[in-house]
C-alpha cells in the first residue's frame, strides 16, 4: 500500500512539474536571477556609462521595459534609459557575453563588465572575463551570430 501511494505521489509530482520544466527550458531574452525580477541584478545600467562603475539602482526609480523591471540610481539615469534603452541595456540581455559567444548562456554578473564601442557587456566571473578579454572583437562577432538562438538550448 505504501509503495502504491509513493508511485501515485511520484506520478502526480511529475505531472505538475512537467509544465514548469518546459517553461524553464525557454530562457527570457533579458536575464533575471533565479529569485529576481529585476534586470542587471538591480544595478543601474546607465551608471556604467556615466559613473564608470556598477551602481545599485533604487526601486523608487523603477521602470518596466520589455516586461522586466529595471532599477536606476536617479531619475536622470532612468530618463536617459527610457529615451534610448538600446544604448544602455547590456548586450545579449545581460547574459554572459563570453558564454553567448560559446553558444551557451549563463548569468552576467554586474561586477564583471566592460563597455566596448559604446555597448555594455557583462561576464559571469573574473576568470570568464579574463578569457573574454583575450579576443573581445572575435567573441563579440561570435556572440552576435549566436544571439538570440542560444536562448532555450
Amino acid at each position: 500500500m505504501r509503495r502504491r501511494q509513493s508511485l501515485q505521489w511520484l506520478a502526480a509530482t511529475m505531472w505538475v512539474a512537467a509544465p514548469v520544466g518546459a517553461a524553464w527550458a525557454k530562457e527570457r531574452s533579458i536575464y533575471l536571477g533565479r529569485f529576481s525580477s529585476v534586470a542587471v541584478g538591480g544595478y543601474d545600467p546607465v551608471a556604467y556609462f556615466t559613473d564608470g562603475k556598477p551602481v545599485k539602482g533604487d526601486k523608487k526609480f523603477e521602470i518596466t521595459h520589455e516586461g522586466v523591471k529595471w532599477h536606476f540610481a536617479s531619475a536622470t539615469n532612468r530618463d536617459k534609459f527610457v529615451a534610448d534603452p538600446k544604448r544602455y541595456a547590456p548586450q545579449y540581455g545581460g547574459y554572459c557575453a563570453w558564454l553567448v559567444a560559446e553558444g551557451d548562456t549563463a548569468a552576467g554578473d554586474p561586477q564583471f563588465w566592460k563597455i566596448v564601442d559604446g555597448k555594455l557587456y557583462l561576464n559571469n566571473n573574473a576568470e570568464v572575463q579574463a578569457t573574454w578579454q583575450t579576443d573581445i572583437p572575435g567573441f563579440i562577432r561570435k556572440a552576435d551570430k549566436n544571439w538570440p538562438a542560444v536562448l532555450g538550448k
